[in-house]
């Protein structure tokens, strides 16, 4: 009887051991670009899967209920935000047995992340009725530090006036210029925050609005170069036209000197009796 007993609870524990398992061979997992953002800027991430289960996945197609998605919380109260889209985090996709997959999310594509605090995201994959949940990864957003600003009206718009605001915050162990964009008297239209490249401090960046639209912005890359960024801007929209590395006008005829130097293999030096030094 003692035996029988023994037996039947082997017999329990066998299948929930076997789920158990099953819940450790799928893992996902989010990594993001940066560890903070300027207020309107792209948070990007990539997620990780990787498959050890004995079914494919399936995200996105009509034969499966596999999701794949990402939850925000805000730190402080740990409360989940709202979405603001229903499209999917991810496009269409099938994962065979043993297979490692990774894959971009836009997280202000789902989530309003425009508030300065700190947000914690982690990633959920739903897959036969189960959750797999990613570990949380924190991300600040932050309102950079203001270095100018100018502002466009338009005059086929009524009450429609763009603010351009220049601010600069560190990434990746150095000094970037961010480009953040408003519209005030109109909401519709929360423009993306524009990372401008590295920057020197050594003299504060331009931004220059044309009538025609042009948005202009100049700011010192290297001690003899800068940037020159230009944007069309539009009422109902806002256009990147280009990037270029343009020579400071007060050293570019220094550096070509030194260029031409170079290029000279230098100059030798004159050779004298070391009596007519004197």
């Amino acid at each position: 009887m003692k035996t029988r007993k023994i037996i039947s609870i082997a017999v329990l524990i066998a299948p929930l051991a076997v789920f158990a398992a099953g819940m450790s061979e799928i893992s996902v997992d989010l990594k993001l670009d940066s560890g903070d953002y300027v207020t309107g800027e792209r948070v990007r991430g990539v997620v990780k899967i990787i498959n050890k289960s004995p079914v494919e996945l399936s995200v996105g197609h009509p034969d499966s209920t596999d999701k794949l998605y990402v939850e925000v919380y805000a730190s402080f109260d740990m409360s989940l935000l709202d979405l603001t889209s229903r499209k999917p985090f991810v496009g269409k996709f099938r994962l065979p047995v043993n297979g490692v997959q990774k894959l971009e999310v836009l997280l202000g594509d789902h989530y309003n992340l425009r508030q300065s605090r700190r947000f914690l995201a982690r990633p959920i994959l739903v897959h036969g009725g189960m959750r797999y949940e990613g570990q949380y990864r924190a991300f600040d957003v932050v309102p950079g530090t203001e270095i100018t600003k100018a502002l466009q009206v338009f005059s086929n718009r009524n009450g429609l006036q763009r603010e351009f605001k220049l601010v600069w915050w560190p990434r990746n162990q150095t000094q970037h210029l961010f480009m953040v964009i408003t519209d005030q008297g109109d909401e519709s239209h929360p423009w993306e925050t524009r990372d401008l490249g590295a920057m020197m401090k050594i003299e504060d960046p331009t931004i220059s609005i044309m009538p025609s639209g042009e948005v202009i912005v100049l700011h010192r890359y290297g001690p003899d170069n800068f940037i020159r960024s230009e944007f069309w801007s539009l009422p109902d929209t806002i256009e990147f036209h280009t990037r270029e590395l343009v020579n400071d006008p007060e050293t570019a005829g220094h550096s070509r000197v030194q260029e031409l130097y170079r290029e000279s293999g230098g100059v030798k030096p004159v050779e004298r009796p070391w009596w007519k030094f004197w």
